[in-house]
């Protein structure tokens, strides 16, 4: 027997699933409470969050959380591991192709007009952070976006704050970015779809996991456009603009919903070099192509 509950937050939707159904109430005020600091902490759409004030004065040491330390210290970690595809310098760049605004207000004022603009990408080195004085530096004119990994990270750190409160095996879901602490006997089943809003027992397969985490990119669900082209969350450093992947949607498992995650950002900013990618990483994954076709990688098991 297990109980689920849901509620609107970072801009998506968080699901707690818990095999005690005792334990939902505990579990989704944990899940709360972990993403209000999130929020607080990294949201750059919130004027009173610390990223919004670091931003801001960038050029200075400034004092910052742990909470904000540790949210910049793994973006950083994520983008050396990447070899700085995934970078969270990409602050302009992400609002030169018009994402300024949380994207619920993008998708209500509907199609957007106008020229887009480019912006560089610095480049993650540029950033100072001091963990244990806890003081972070960004060059004059450099805008961080945690966009990439503060949500994973976040989904990391309510399951497993929830696992230690309460005993319970508990999944947390942020927008389809699920990390899960404990396990049912059969594991967690979980079907896979571009959008993580599609119905429960609607198409796409269904795999199970038992410890770590799991995360979708897509570009299908967090697209706009401006005049004549269409732009999506993801943005390539390489090019200061979204991705033009041949990949529709990249899905990968991984020891975390971060490590994860990384993982599907990456392949799908990526593109054709993908597969070798993930397959050096040994990384169980399955991508799909705009015209359908799919490909697996580290064992992901093939669609029935």
């Amino acid at each position: 027997m297990s109980a689920d509950g849901a509620f609107a937050a970072l801009g998506t939707t968080a699901i707690a699933c818990v095999t005690d159904p005792e334990c939902l109430d505990d579990a989704l005020q944990i899940l709360r409470g972990e993403l209000d600091q999130i929020d607080a902490a990294c949201s750059r759409f919130r004027d009173d969050s610390e990223l919004t004030h670091l931003n801001a004065r960038a050029g200075d040491w400034q004092a910052a959380s742990p909470l904000l330390c540790a949210a910049v210290h793994v973006a950083l970690e994520a983008a050396q591991a990447t070899d700085g595809i995934l970078d969270p310098t990409v602050g302009s760049a992400v609002r030169a192709v018009g994402y300024d605004q949380s994207f619920s207000e993008i998708t209500a004022a509907g199609p957007r007009l106008g020229r887009v603009a480019f912006a560089g990408v610095p480049g993650w080195r540029l950033v100072d952070l001091d963990p244990v004085a806890h003081t972070l530096r960004i060059p004059a004119g450099v805008q961080l976006d945690l966009g990439a990994t503060a949500k994973a990270f976040a989904a990391d750190r309510a399951a497993d704050a929830i696992h230690a409160a309460t005993g319970t095996d508990i999944l947390v879901s942020l927008g389809g970015d699920i990390a899960v602490a404990g396990s049912p006997a059969d594991g967690w089943p979980i079907r896979i779809t571009d959008d993580h809003r599609a119905p429960l027992h609607g198409p796409g397969p269904v795999i199970a996991i038992t410890q770590g985490g799991l995360a979708t990119s897509s570009t299908t669900v967090r697209q706009w456009r401006i005049g004549d082209e269409h732009f999506h969350h993801l943005i390539d450093p390489r090019t200061g603009t979204s991705a033009r992947s041949i990949w529709r949607t990249v899905s990968v498992a991984a020891s975390t919903c971060l490590a994860a995650n990384t993982a599907s950002s990456t392949a799908l900013i990526l593109g054709d070099s993908a597969p070798a990618w993930l397959s050096e990483r040994a990384l169980p994954a399955r991508l799909i192509t705009h015209e359908g076709e799919l490909v697996y990688t580290g064992g992901w098991p093939e669609d029935r």
